[in-house]
């Protein structure tokens, strides 16, 4: 008989969250009515990141997708209203990808139902609970080298 595995168990749980929470915001979006993918809302959360808008390569690169990847959702969005191509205004053979006032309420909506997600997921976990993991997953997320710059004075 071999002795249990605790690192095996935990990357199952790991994973069994993982689906549980994509699960559960996929049910949010999709109550939401917008008719954005994940992989839409992700390029729609990060596209809200950039001070400027960023080219595909940009976005590419940031989502750490193929360009291809990146062309097929803006033609998604683009076709919903939710962004636009736009020339750069330095070198007209670049486009550009900005947000239109309807991709922005997306993102509200897409905010929204993050959060109601959330909501749902910690509703069984006490705040010191919450606190307990958030730092946990904060070092998962960060490395060690995060957790040790918290403690230093």
């Amino acid at each position: 008989m071999t002795a249990p595995d605790p690192d095996g168990l935990l990357a199952e749980q790991l994973l069994r969250l993982t689906r549980r929470v994509q699960r559960i915001q996929k049910r949010h979006l999709e109550h939401r009515g917008l008719g954005i993918t994940p992989a839409q809302s992700r390029l729609l959360r990060t596209l809200a990141h950039y001070g400027s808008p960023p080219r595909m390569a940009d976005l590419a690169e940031r989502l750490e997708v193929v360009p291809r990847a990146v062309t097929t959702l803006v033609d998604g969005l683009e076709a919903g209203g939710k962004v636009r191509r736009v020339p750069d205004p330095g070198n007209r053979r670049v486009i550009r990808i900005e947000l239109t006032d309807d991709g922005r309420a997306a993102l509200y909506e897409l905010h929204a139902g993050r959060r109601a997600a959330a909501e749902e997921i910690l509703a069984p976990l006490t705040d010191d609970q919450r606190t307990v993991l958030g730092g946990l997953l904060g070092t998962l997320i960060d490395g060690p080298v995060a957790e040790e710059a918290h403690r230093a004075p």
